[in-house]
């Protein structure tokens, strides 16, 4: 059965099967493809379980089933937001409780991107009164639109199955026609030589239009994401105000984000 996650029905049932299914996902990605005998020692599951994984992955258009296996979906170098939400949960949380501080009392625009982090702010920003949220994530506005005292704007556009954002002309169109006080960027990457990178080129041009017409901009990453660059940019180093991530980041890669002119924040474990 699917669960629900900020208000959208999705098809991973629990933290544990979202682990394995990732593990499966991540396997299958890196060597092509992948025996179910294979799987079923690494992971220590029955070959029962895993038909059972792997039939629903295929369902979502994230592998293809072999006889005997799976083998990738090249187009899914990037992993669905739904399985992400339970990474670095800790992480995520402590890093959005800290954006959250940077958001001024009193009437305030906020434009916030998708993503798992992203989706921590907008709970962290839930009770704040007086904010006006524009946001091209589904998740983001499923959180915040039974608020009623959050303002949310959300723009148009076609919804990319593996992040639910809503991207193209429509939603950039959207964005053109705001300005906003801080924009809160989700990404798939942050580095001094690639900037704010994302695996879709479309999904980048939409969020770049966000950070075009935002006075100060914020990027949300946690650990694993710093030092990383993937396919297209959304934002340059020199757009990027603020970088909020956690202890596990490369600080060698933190330091040459500081030396780009990036201002830095790391969060501590259970701050």
């Amino acid at each position: 059965m699917p669960t629900t996650t900020n208000g959208l029905r999705l098809p991973a049932t629990s933290a544990k099967r979202s682990d394995r299914m990732l593990a499966v996902l991540r396997s299958v990605n890196s060597r092509g493809t992948v025996s179910l005998a294979d799987l079923a020692t690494e992971l220590r599951v029955s070959a029962a379980t895993l038909r059972r994984d792997l039939a629903s992955m295929e369902d979502q258009g994230l592998l293809v089933r072999t006889h005997g296996g799976a083998r990738s979906q090249p187009v899914h170098e990037e992993v669905p937001v739904h399985l992400r939400d339970l990474e670095a949960r800790d992480a995520k949380r402590r890093i959005a409780l800290r954006a959250a501080e940077h958001i001024p009392a009193g009437p305030y625009a906020v434009a916030l991107s998708g993503g798992t982090t992203a989706a921590e702010v907008a709970r962290a920003l839930s009770r704040r009164p007086q904010l006006t949220i524009v946001t091209n994530a589904l998740p983001v506005a499923m959180e915040l639109a039974a608020r009623p005292t959050t303002k949310v704007i959300l723009t148009g556009g076609m919804v990319r199955s593996t992040s639910f954002e809503a991207v193209g002309v429509l939603a950039e169109n959207t964005f053109n026609a705001v300005n906003v006080g801080t924009a809160i960027l989700g990404t798939d990457g942050i580095s001094a030589t690639g900037g704010a990178t994302t695996h879709d080129e479309v999904e980048a041009r939409t969020n770049h239009a966000m950070v075009a017409h935002a006075q100060r901009v914020i990027v949300v990453a946690d650990g694993s994401k710093v030092g990383r660059t993937t396919l297209a940019r959304m934002a340059e180093c020199g757009e990027i105000d603020v970088v909020i991530t956690d202890a596990s980041a490369d600080p060698g890669e933190l330091e040459r984000l500081r030396a780009a002119g990036v201002a830095v924040e790391v969060v501590s474990a259970g701050r």
